[in-house]
């Protein structure tokens, strides 16, 4: 790697630990190869304690066959449902507590354009929902 590379390496991943939302990096296969501070803070894993586990350390028993089906879809057809749209879901956190993020997702190519993984982008919206929810009379939590 030249100097200049190897600069502009060292700010991008200066730029990823130091961005306010959750940036997950995972292979083709769902692994997760890149988790920042944000990511710790969301779900409360160190980089240490994530990185080379399977997204469902993240992801909700009952909603993992969804997940999987829609990220093998993705991997396969190079196609995302949501185009990179933001969306509402669920997660949990190292403690086990629930949380809603609102995610965004793109599929990651190599310089070839061939499919190597996707990355996510989420921010904790549990306040909000849970206030939107109480104010709508559903004072329950799923």
């Amino acid at each position: 790697m030249t100097d200049d590379a190897a600069t502009s390496s060292a700010q991008a991943d200066s730029i990823l630990e130091q961005i306010a939302d959750a940036i997950v990096y995972s292979d083709g296969a769902g692994t997760i190869r890149r988790w920042n501070r944000a990511a710790e803070r969301l779900f409360g894993h160190a980089a240490a304690e994530a990185l080379g586990q399977s997204l469902d350390l993240i992801i909700p028993e009952q909603l993992r066959a969804a997940h999987w089906r829609g990220f093998n879809a993705a991997v396969a057809s190079g196609v995302t449902r949501l185009d990179g749209r933001p969306s509402l879901t669920r997660a949990v956190h190292k403690s086990g507590r629930r949380l809603y993020v609102e995610m965004s997702f793109a599929l990651v190519r190599n310089g070839a354009g061939e499919i190597v993984g996707s990355v996510a982008v989420a921010r904790d919206v549990t306040e909000r929902v849970e206030q939107q929810k109480a104010a709508q009379g559903g004072t329950q939590s799923h």
